[in-house]
């Protein structure tokens, strides 16, 4: 294997709330071709979990049993194919992917820049924002099985839904191909940085968070939902609803992964409580409780 194989390696640093316990194994593959290699190698049976920028994912402080694969900067091929699709795998971050795009003048990928985490993130919970999302622009994917079995896959071979992709359970995202229109370069950058700028207002992106916690209900918004409940800026230890956005619990400096567990349940039994509406969550919660 040409990647790293780490043991009980800390988990914190590889995710953007910078909590979490322990992988029993992390593994940073060198390329898409060593990381077929090592997933072939496995013993039958072991539990494998993926992370890329590690957003939108919760580590318990018990960390994850098995083997950890980060594909964070190392699944990182992203170019335009001959049949116009753009050609992107799973380790890449989607803002770099927006970007890209919009160099190469196509539209219909700026939302893509205010995702905070790969493509293959993006890909498994079909993740969105500023109205668009991931799966309204793919054209199909290659996935790969515990056995190391690459399969391509169609957009309607899944069951796309908001925040929720079903289908190959067993299988993850290795790279995409992405449909986009024609259009202007210097158009669609400019959108790109106005939608950055946004962003930056409204979210706080100078904090360690996961991105947005709480799907929005239909119809409503689960930021609305929580500030009406004056939820803004209640903590449980460093864990911290966010007074700039209430959709976001920030981590202040100390805060521990039972800390933010803690505060998206407190959330939902109050908001419940005070507005009638049960929020599910959006960010992915693993590992094991100490």
């Amino acid at each position: 294997m040409k990647g790293r194989l780490l043991h009980n390696e800390l988990l914190a640093k590889y995710t953007s709330w910078r909590v979490g316990g322990s992988a029993q194994r992390l593994y940073i593959p060198h390329d898409r071709e060593d990381l077929i290699a090592f997933v072939k190698a496995l013993t039958t049976g072991e539990p494998v979990f993926w992370i890329g920028l590690g957003s939108n994912l919760l580590i318990r402080d018990g960390g994850i049993r098995g083997t950890v694969i980060n594909t964070k900067g190392r699944l990182k091929a992203m170019y335009l194919a001959d049949d116009g699709t753009v050609y992107v795998e799973a380790g890449v971050p989607c803002a770099h992917v927006a970007r890209f795009c919009g160099e190469q003048g196509l539209v219909g990928a700026e939302f893509l820049a205010g995702i905070p985490g790969t493509m293959g993130g993006a890909l498994k919970m079909n993740a969105g924002a500023f109205g668009g999302e991931t799966w309204e622009i793919v054209k199909n994917v290659d996935m790969i099985d515990l056995a190391g079995k690459v399969t391509q896959r169609l957009h309607d071979d899944f069951k796309i839904t908001y925040r929720s992709v079903k289908g190959y359970e067993g299988e993850w995202f290795l790279s995409a191909h992405l449909v986009l229109m024609q259009g202007d370069t210097a158009t669609s950058l400019q959108k790109i940085k106005g939608l950055l700028e946004q962003r930056a207002k409204t979210q706080p992106t100078n904090q360690p968070s996961c991105g947005s916690v709480f799907k929005n209900p239909e119809g409503d918004f689960a930021a609305r939902l929580i500030e009406q409940s004056g939820l803004k800026g209640y903590a449980i230890g460093g864990a911290c609803v966010s007074p700039k956005h209430a959709n976001f619990i920030v981590n202040t400096g100390n805060a521990t992964a039972a800390e933010i567990e803690a505060l998206i349940s407190y959330v939902q039994r109050y908001v419940e409580e005070k507005q009638g509406v049960v929020l599910q969550t959006e960010v992915c919660m693993v590992g094991e409780h100490v």
